[in-house]
């Protein structure tokens, strides 16, 4: 192993955990709620020019694609703690074959995704119960958004390396640059060119290019000492059995909770198109809101994946006690928030003045942001386990979330109607935190640290 030069990038291996975790939170926080601040825009651009069923259609369809990018972000996000755990380290050769092995799966994960998902989309969302009205314009938005899934994966996986190097601001300015790209794509396409639904779906897709390829040309110019060399595509067994087996763990968990989100969708769909638009607006703002919270997860994993790897328990623990502190605390500014606001915020997003659609989203949203305390420790103990490399227990909980949504499906939803859908999730946090919670203890005893 070569002595490595960390002054490009971010030792979080040192100074104050509480500075390191602001430092590196904040342009992830303003990325994701610049994210979800455009699935706003978006879902406002389609409802304003094109009508309540287009945005209902845009809404069901996004679990679908969200379970297979999802999949692929869970697999680069392993592929990230892997590179954090080896910077922590200082093997600089080590980074260089994980990066190598990350570009190989991820190429043959995104081959097997698109075939499949273009293959089976049309029976996919048969047996979701798609609504009549809204099948046509599903069809001819997802199967746009499906080609975006090589860029999807270029930019996660670009993203993922640089944050385990510690970099979280250049993603930012690549998802900034493509946001405003495709609100005005979006506007173009859809609003002057006349083009519809698949117009805000080409949109998307155009960004997403964009941003994939500018990060990856960064990164690569940036940090050229950790990029591979043709013998670092030679990947050792061993440390390709750990890419793909922590990649595994991420994507599966990712893909179940998507799993269980699909089959919840087929239970609204029941509900009527009214129903799908209420929750397509009520989930927009619940999103830009969660994002506040699950932001902090992802700089656990960066900084107990790097910790890990220097075998720094002790800042481990600290961090994790500081990070649960701050979700708390925001989890409660978010609840007066919502309580005062959602009503307002739902009925821009669905432009409509439909009682029964503002009346049904509001009340999703308030049900959803009494749970964010518990929501807010599930997003930290479950990084830090992931990041200490204890794959077995945060898979456990993901699949704990599917069981209660299945519960939901056969029995909650059809007794209480949507009512029940807005349960199934923070049922499913009180349990997964219960969970987890045990895990991140009995790390604690085993390293002493208790």
């Amino acid at each position: 192993m070569h002595a490595m030069d960390k002054t490009k990038a971010t030792d979080m291996t040192q100074g104050s955990p509480l500075r390191l975790i602001l430092l590196f939170t904040i342009p992830l926080l303003l990325g994701n709620l610049l994210q979800q601040l455009y699935n706003i825009g978006d879902s406002k651009v389609v409802s304003y020019y094109l009508d309540e069923h287009a945005l209902a259609a845009v809404g069901m369809t996004a679990v679908v694609s969200n379970m297979l990018i999802g999949l692929i972000n869970g697999f680069t996000q392993g592929f990230g703690i892997m590179t954090a755990n080896a910077f922590g380290a200082g093997d600089a050769d080590r980074i260089r074959r994980y990066i190598a092995g990350a570009v190989g799966l991820t190429a043959f994960l995104v081959v097997l995704l698109s075939v499949l998902a273009f293959t089976f989309i049309g029976n996919i969302l048969e047996l979701l119960q798609t609504p009549d009205e809204i099948m046509d314009n599903a069809l001819a938005y997802v199967r746009v958004i499906l080609i975006g899934i090589l860029f999807s994966a270029i930019y996660n996986l670009s993203a993922n390396i640089l944050r385990s190097l510690g970099d979280s601001k250049t993603p930012l300015y690549c998802l900034t640059a493509s946001i405003v790209l495709n609100i005005l794509l979006d506007l173009l396409f859809v609003g002057v060119v006349g083009w519809g639904i698949r117009g805000a779906a080409v949109a998307t897709v155009i960004s997403q290019a964009i941003a994939g390829l500018v990060c990856l040309i960064y990164g690569v110019l940036r940090f050229r000492e950790y990029m591979p060399r043709r013998k670092d595509f030679h990947v050792r067994k061993g440390e390709m059995s750990d890419l793909f087996f922590t990649g595994l763990s991420m994507g599966l968990m990712g893909c179940i909770v998507n799993i269980g989100t699909i089959l919840l969708q087929g239970s609204i769909n029941v509900l009527g198109a009214d129903t799908v638009t209420a929750h397509t607006a009520g989930r927009r703002l619940v999103d830009i809101l969660m994002a506040l919270i699950y932001t902090y997860g992802f700089t656990m994993t960066t900084y107990v994946s790097q910790n890990t790897g220097a075998g720094r328990s002790d800042r481990i623990k600290l961090g994790v006690r500081i990070a649960v502190i701050i979700v708390t605390v925001e989890s409660l500014v978010l609840i007066g928030f919502t309580f005062l606001f959602s009503k307002g915020i739902v009925t821009w997003i669905a432009s409509t003045d439909s009682d029964f659609i503002i009346s049904q989203a509001t009340m999703y949203t308030r049900v959803m942001i009494c749970f964010f305390p518990a929501l807010g420790p599930l997003f930290i103990l479950r990084c830090t386990l992931q990041g200490v490399g204890h794959k077995i227990i945060p898979l456990l909980s993901s699949v704990l979330e599917l069981t209660v949504k299945v519960v939901s499906v056969l029995w909650l939803t059809p007794k209480l109607g949507y009512l029940g859908v807005a349960l199934t999730e923070p049922i499913s946090w009180v349990l997964m935190t219960l969970i987890l919670t045990i895990g991140y203890m009995r790390w604690c005893r085993s390293t002493g640290t208790m």
